[in-house]
């Protein structure tokens, strides 16, 4: 019998003509090498990422203890009593009274009202100054060289020899501390701003901006400014910090705020003839002001984190 010939191509095709097709098994899963991660939102996420900002806050809450102080049981910080002067801490004055027979406890709480009005207004002016001149001096190119030669000539100064000695040419109140302590922060923020400017002058949207003939006002105002606003809350943090303790310094030797207003550093340094025997009297002011400090320095501390994206993201 003849057989019929079947190409070689037919053959080596026919078994998978042939062939039932079979489902293909699943691929096993990959096991999960990164743990998953978990999105805190609202506010107790947001200080399980940044507890400095919350335990700042929580101290901050000195502050209220101070706007409040009307309604707290003090009374007038100014009265004078001989008759019961250096008491001690009791639940009738629950500070004590000082060598004038005044209480402590209605003169540290009114007193933090003028390290409060001290250290924002020094802030808020120290800030708007600065970023004024730190903007014009890192954009404009012809005014950096003067203006920076000038606020070094500031820096060159100490802070609080530059404050005592612009005391010493007026009259003590809080406004003039406050102008004083001003003029020692301005430098430390045009150079910080400064700094950023230049950063940001080289970048390609700046260029841009340039090339299409954008005034320069308006450069700085859209394009430079709203990138200095984080790196200068936190500076604002400390410069308000920095000028509650100078007006303590400057009030403790008598360069500062009238001994008649009620402030931490005039309460301490009235205090200091009777350390020894009544400690009391500036140990409470001055746990007042470290605690108000420290609570600022975290507060900044916190919003740095919270407002750089490389501590953010943990690089």
């Amino acid at each position: 019998m003849n057989s019929l010939h079947v190409p070689a191509e037919v053959r080596r095709l026919a078994p998978l003509a042939d062939a039932v097709p079979q489902p293909s098994p699943e691929a096993p899963a990959l096991p999960d090498l990164l743990p998953p991660v978990l999105r805190r939102t609202g506010w107790a996420g947001h200080v399980r990422r940044h507890p400095t900002i919350a335990i700042g806050g929580g101290l901050l809450l000195l502050v209220l203890v101070g706007l409040l102080a009307p309604w707290l049981g003090t009374v007038d910080p100014s009265a004078i009593s001989p008759a019961r002067r250096t008491r001690v801490p009791s639940a009738e004055y629950w500070f004590g009274t000082d060598m004038l027979g005044r209480d402590v406890y209605s003169r540290v709480l009114l007193g933090t009202r003028v390290s409060l009005i001290v250290g924002f207004s020094v802030a808020f002016i120290a800030t708007a100054v600065g970023l004024t001149i730190g903007l014009v001096s890192g954009f404009v190119r012809w005014a950096d060289g003067p203006i920076m030669r000038a606020m070094d000539a500031l820096m060159s100064i100490p802070p609080i020899l530059l404050a005592i000695a612009l005391m010493a040419l007026t009259r003590g109140s809080i406004g003039n501390v406050i102008i004083a302590i001003t003029i020692a922060e301005i430098p430390r923020v045009s150079r910080l701003v400064r700094g950023v400017v230049l950063s940001l002058r080289e970048q390609a949207y700046v260029d841009a901006a340039i090339t299409t003939g954008t005034p320069t006002l308006r450069i700085i105002a859209r394009h430079i400014m709203p990138n200095t606003i984080a790196p200068m809350m936190v500076q604002a943090t400390y410069i308000c910090a920095s000028a509650m303790i100078i007006e303590a310094m400057l009030s403790f030797i008598g360069a500062g705020i009238p001994p008649s207003t009620p402030s931490w550093g005039n309460i301490m340094a009235e205090g200091r003839a009777l350390w020894q025997v009544k400690p009391y009297i500036v140990f409470i002011p001055a746990v007042f002001l470290s605690a108000t400090v420290l609570a600022i320095n975290l507060l900044g501390d916190g919003l740095r984190d919270a407002l750089d994206p490389r501590a953010a993201k943990g690089i």
